[in-house]
């Protein structure tokens, strides 16, 4: 990802729209991998993750969430039709934002330390407020796709994403420019911030704020897979 310039903003206590004070971010360090349960974690510089990894761990993953959403059974249908699309004979081509009829995406459930409020981005290509998130651009380690496009976006160090799909959302992307409508198929991880909550807010923003997640999901007018990740989160943590 590119960086333009940076806004730092500050958290003010009680207020979910920041202070802001002008930054320049020189480095960020790296972040790590883990898993919720133990045996599972996975530590991780960045910069020891090679640039693009076997896609072998999803098809265990969508296994996984098959078995624990089972009402969910038909967007993992569609996400294991992509994923079996073999170009060359490798299943790459999926993760290719060059695949115009739809492609693999990643995102991440960014929540604080005390798992009560997530990070979003009011979206400047679509005006939304969402989740923070962003290509695969060939890399098939999806959880390290959505840690790095957290790291980018929101410019906090010390994050970690746990392994495992939290979330699958398949939704249209309208045509903008020369690129045309095209379907994205959105693997979201939680990731969560341990290290502070001072985020920045870069060039693909209009802003970031961190939002209640008891408040999202009562938001009838919020974006419905957000509230559907909020209804997770808080079966999770009542």
């Amino acid at each position: 990802m590119m960086r333009g310039k940076w806004r730092a903003t500050l958290p003010q206590p009680g207020n979910e729209r920041q202070g802001t004070i002008a930054t320049v971010i020189a480095g960020v360090p790296a972040p790590t991998i883990r898993s919720p349960e133990p045996s599972l974690c996975v530590p991780m510089r960045m910069s020891e993750r090679p640039s693009s990894r076997t896609s072998a761990g999803l098809p265990v993953e969508l296994t996984r969430y098959r078995k624990r959403w089972p009402g969910e059974g038909a967007v993992v249908d569609e996400f294991q039709a992509l994923l079996d699309e073999r170009v060359d004979d490798t299943p790459a081509h999926a993760f290719m934002r060059e695949r115009l009829g739809g492609h693999f995406t990643a995102s991440s459930w960014l929540v604080d330390a005390g798992g009560a409020r997530v990070l979003l981005t009011h979206h400047r290509k679509l005006g939304r407020w969402l989740q923070l998130g962003g290509h695969a651009d060939g890399d098939t380690d999806l959880a390290a796709v959505a840690l790095r496009e957290a790291e980018e976006e929101s410019g906090l160090s010390g994050l970690v994403v746990e392994a495992g799909l939290f979330d699958l959302d398949r939704h249209w992307i309208p045509e903008r420019g020369d690129v045309p409508g095209h379907w994205h198929y959105d693997a979201r991880y939680v990731v969560r911030a341990t290290a502070g909550e001072a985020f920045v807010v870069g060039y693909e923003s209009l802003d970031l704020a961190w939002r209640d997640i008891a408040a999202i999901q009562a938001d009838l007018a919020a974006d419905e897979s957000l509230r559907r990740m909020a209804r997770k989160w808080l079966a999770r943590h009542p």
